[in-house]
């Protein structure tokens, strides 16, 4: 086993994962620097979501390793990683999952009361970044009263008040219109630099990848590099795709 580079805040080596058989990543290795946003393209059910899994400690690999801050992630037991999430991680879904019984800053603050912070500090937190959001007058309001854009606004929300110091967001815009998207990426992004927050960011969107600092691309599980060469004749291709484990 070889620690990774010091610069690195997540680092994995070789990853392998099958579900039921079927590969969906392999030998996938990254770093990630602190601080950087990076952002993980590819088309659907190219393995985006199984890598955020895996450096999040949500997912062991079958095979490989991921480290955090020099402590390997893959050989903790369950509750370390879980307490690895809860403390030092943040998540954003594609769907937005908000506890019903809880109003928007109830469910924005959830993690800070959930490390013992007192209702107030945490009250204010949640409504700053609700504000920050544009939803600030949607605090009050259960998920039932509110759009789907605004109940993906509060899980982002949800997500940063703790200031984590990695956030990964899996395709986090999804449920958002167009015209909302780019409002809600640039809160983010601006978000992370101004604290420090590691972001992995999974997006098969152009233009959202195009706000991350770096990116790298997944075809079928494997990391993909795409070589443009000059046209030659009609008929032949002008992008070529190689991979690289």
């Amino acid at each position: 086993m070889v620690a990774p580079p010091d610069n690195d805040v997540l680092w994995a080596r070789a990853l392998h994962v099958k579900h039921n058989g079927s590969p969906a990543l392999s030998g996938v290795s990254l770093g990630v620097r602190e601080g950087e946003i990076l952002a993980v393209g590819g088309p659907r059910g190219s393995g985006k979501t199984t890598l955020l899994q895996c450096l999040s400690g949500q997912l062991l690999p079958q095979q490989g390793e991921v480290w955090f801050n020099s402590v390997p992630v893959h050989t903790m037991g369950a509750l370390a990683r879980e307490r690895l999430r809860r403390d030092r991680f943040g998540w954003i879904d594609p769907v937005p999952v908000l506890v019903p019984e809880l109003n928007s800053w109830e469910n924005a603050a959830l993690p800070l009361m959930l490390r013992g912070s007192g209702r107030r500090a945490a009250k204010t937190a949640a409504l700053e970044w609700l504000e920050r959001l544009d939803i600030g007058d949607c605090a009050r309001k259960r998920p039932h009263a509110l759009l789907q854009a605004e109940r993906q606004r509060v899980a982002i929300a949800r997500a940063l008040v703790p200031a984590p110091q990695v956030l990964f967001a899996d395709e986090p815009t999804a449920p958002l219109h167009r015209a909302d998207r780019a409002h809600v990426l640039r809160t983010l992004t601006a978000a992370a630099r101004s604290h420090g927050i590691t972001v992995v960011l999974a997006t098969h969107d152009a233009d959202t990848a195009a706000l991350a600092d770096r990116a790298i691309t997944l075809l079928d599980g494997r990391r993909v590099n795409t070589v443009h060469l000059p046209p030659v004749t009609e008929t032949e291709g002008r992008a070529a795709c190689s991979l690289s484990v």
